[in-house]
């Protein structure tokens, strides 16, 4: 019940109320591993990393729940600006389990958090190279390599990693919007990009960022009052 109310109130805002019932559910069950969760996840939020992983470390290790413990701890250590600590661990649950795609994305996001793109198109390279026959839940490993290469001013194969997250995942919005924005600025395929771009917009009206490709790709076609709206 404490739990339940904890995670209730959570959803709704209100953290200090939600840690009350949530510290007071772990008295009544220490070893609980959703409580633990759920007050790290609040700390994290709060930018409390240090707690976080404290909290995530409490997690029993036969838990179901501990590996996705263990890649929280590590993603704390980059917030916290301990990137080495980070990439030794996140390097260590990959060795751990090969398979497991979250690993890569988790180590992948923090090169690319530290702008060393480079090696997060070869964290991503190798995660592609784990999973064998990619099916539509892996479209972000390629969507994030994509990114990696483009910033790295390989665009070759960052266009064929967008186009691949695409095939499998035909109506990704972040895809539509990167791949569509991509080629606007290089000045290329524009009416092809404008019509991705449009239909990531339809997909994703609030999003700013994607209507803002959408203003981007009016200018360039000298569609001005479009772009302007």
């Amino acid at each position: 019940v404490l739990f339940g109310l904890g995670s209730a109130v959570r959803r709704d805002g209100s953290e200090g109320f939600a840690i009350m019932y949530l510290q007071l559910a772990l008295a009544a069950d220490p070893k609980s591993d959703v409580t633990l969760i759920q007050l790290a996840g609040i700390a994290e939020n709060q930018d409390r990393q240090t707690e976080a992983i404290v909290l995530y470390d409490k997690v029993a290790k036969d838990s179901p729940f501990r590996r996705g413990a263990e890649l929280q701890s590590g993603l704390n250590l980059a917030d916290m600006d301990k990137k080495d600590d980070a990439v030794r661990t996140l390097s260590a649950l990959i060795e751990e389990n090969p398979s497991d795609t979250r690993a890569y994305l988790a180590l992948g996001g923090v090169h690319a958090s530290a702008k060393d793109y480079k090696s997060a198109a070869e964290v991503y390279e190798r995660a592609i190279a784990a999973i064998g026959e990619p099916d539509r839940a892996d479209w972000n490993l390629f969507y994030q390599r994509g990114i990696a290469n483009e910033r790295t001013k390989n665009w070759p194969v960052a266009e064929a990693s967008f186009k691949q997250a695409l095939k499998l995942f035909p109506d990704q919005p972040q895809v539509l919007n990167y791949l569509g924005y991509s080629w606007v600025d290089m000045n290329m395929n524009l009416d092809e990009a404008l019509g991705m771009i449009r239909k990531a917009v339809d997909l994703r009206p609030d999003d700013g960022y994607i209507v803002d490709s959408l203003g981007w790709a009016y200018y360039r076609l000298g569609r001005f009052d479009e772009a302007v709206s």
